[in-house]
């Protein structure tokens, strides 16, 4: 069963958010490093579903003159 992943927005939200605490300063090294990793497999997750959308116009850019496929999605 696939997981459901929240809206590209909600997890940019996030990301903002560990990004604003980690530049307070108020956490201690420990939390600090569970905040940088929470917030660098967050980024690497959003740049992926970037990259699907991007192929994704491109596939449909590249079918022109007004005849519009969509291509299933690849399992990586």
């Amino acid at each position: 069963m696939k997981t459901k992943l929240e809206p590209f927005e909600k997890g940019l939200d996030k990301l903002e958010g560990i990004v604003r605490e980690l530049e307070t300063g108020e956490k201690g090294l420990e939390d600090s490093l569970v905040l940088f990793e929470d917030g660098m497999k967050l980024a690497h997750q959003l740049s992926s579903r970037l990259e699907e959308a991007k192929h994704r116009v491109e596939v449909l850019i590249k079918e022109g003159e007004g005849k519009f496929r969509a291509e299933p999605r690849s399992e990586e």
